[in-house]
């Protein structure tokens, strides 16, 4: 028997064994990654991966090639322009080494060490000053999963990334605007909308990675302030229902920061803002995360092809674009109390080629307030009071 004849068989041995099951999976999922199509019993396996602790892998072998899986994709797709700061380097090791794909420790600043930088829109006569508060609580009933309908429709794992959720309480990648009409919700006078957003979580050296490399203990905030404002230019006119919102940029690492506008603070420093660091808060102040909504629609669509160009953000005196016009300015406000002795062992979850970058923090909303509580938030806005 010949020599090929000889390694044939051994192949077609390896084969009928399982040996090149591995690898045809991998080569599905990150084909599901890539497009978010492949067959059922991948998506079954991954979201079994996710329901166990909201994604935790049990597995420790599945967890270093998921880990392995992941800085390799975040290594091949690290830009070549990309600071140094942000390039694939050493865990953050403050309270315990941690083995995950980022971040490094120059995406941390201490909040001391940093200059007030937040400038005020002086409003003018023709401007709008009024809040009001949406009153949704803060998670408490652990509503989480990986999945976006707004940007991913459809699909399971379509975030790559755990997000917390405020409001509606059917939110899932298959939401569609009946059955979101349908829920219940977690937020005062019937507001059914959606608020949304990656969680942030305290990290160590012993925990396992998920399939997308997010990996720790998932913080509930000890806060969330949710409210609309005004403009500093104009009256606010009423959203539609229905209407789809995203802020940030969960890429903004490959993608540039021109889309990056979530912010990083701690309390008693919140004149200090930071988009691209994590902030360390002294002894007593909690981390802050701002998420600021773009606040000027088209007038006719509730979204758009990159769930963007409908509704814009104003300029820097406050005006919005010609042919927009204002709408109440939605803000997410949280707080965290991170565990003592955290260190530099923290971070928001992230696609794996994202490696946890303070820059990428962003946000989602769709509106299912009812019409009548919508028009109670303008006229609160425009006759610059405070309600909710």
């Amino acid at each position: 028997m010949s020599t090929k004849h000889l390694v044939l068989i051994a192949v077609l041995a390896l084969v009928g064994s399982g040996g090149t099951f591995a690898l045809v999976a991998g080569t599905a999922s990150a084909h599901w990654r890539n497009s978010g199509s492949t067959s059922s019993s991948v998506k079954t396996e991954a979201n079994k991966r996710w329901n166990k602790n909201w994604g935790q892998n049990s597995g420790a072998s599945a967890s270093a090639s998921a880990t392995a899986s992941a800085s390799a994709s975040a290594s091949a797709s690290a830009p070549a322009s990309a600071p140094a700061s942000a390039s694939v380097s050493a865990p953050a090791t403050g309270g315990g080494a941690v083995t995950t794909n980022g971040p490094s420790p120059d995406d941390f600043v201490d909040i001391n060490s940093v200059q007030p930088n937040v400038q005020s829109v002086a409003k003018q006569s023709s401007g709008s000053s009024g809040v009001f508060t949406a009153r949704c609580g803060r998670n408490r009933n652990g509503h989480f999963n990986p999945d976006n309908f707004i940007v991913a429709p459809g699909v399971s794992n379509g975030a790559h990334h755990v997000h917390d959720y405020v409001g509606n309480l059917s939110t899932d990648g298959f939401s569609t605007n009946e059955s979101l009409a349908a829920a219940g919700t977690t937020c005062a006078q019937g507001d059914k909308s959606a608020y949304f957003w990656p969680v942030l979580r305290t990290r160590s050296a012993n925990d396992a990675a998920d399939a997308d490399g997010n990996t720790g203990t998932i913080l509930t905030p000890t806060t969330v302030s949710i409210t609309f404002r005004g403009s500093p230019t104009a009256k606010v006119t009423a959203m539609p229902s229905t209407l789809k919102a995203i802020m940030g940029d969960a890429k903004a690492f490959t993608n540039g920061v021109a889309n990056a506008k979530a912010s990083w603070s701690c309390t008693g420093f919140e004149n200090r803002q930071l988009t691209d660091k994590y902030p360390l808060c002294p002894s007593g102040s909690k981390v802050v995360r701002t998420l600021n909504f773009p606040s000027c629609w088209d007038g006719v669509n509730t979204d758009s092809a990159n769930h963007r160009t409908h509704i814009v953000f104003p300029d820097a005196a406050g005006a919005c674009p010609a042919n927009t016009k204002a709408v109440p300015q939605l803000r997410y406000r949280l707080t965290y109390a991170l565990p003592a002795n955290t260190g530099t062992n923290f971070a928001v979850d992230s696609f794996p080629e994202q490696l946890h970058k303070p820059v990428t923090d962003h946000a989602d909303f769709a509106n299912f307030m009812p019409t009548s509580l919508m028009n109670q938030v303008v006229s609160c806005i425009n006759s610059n009071r405070r309600c909710g």
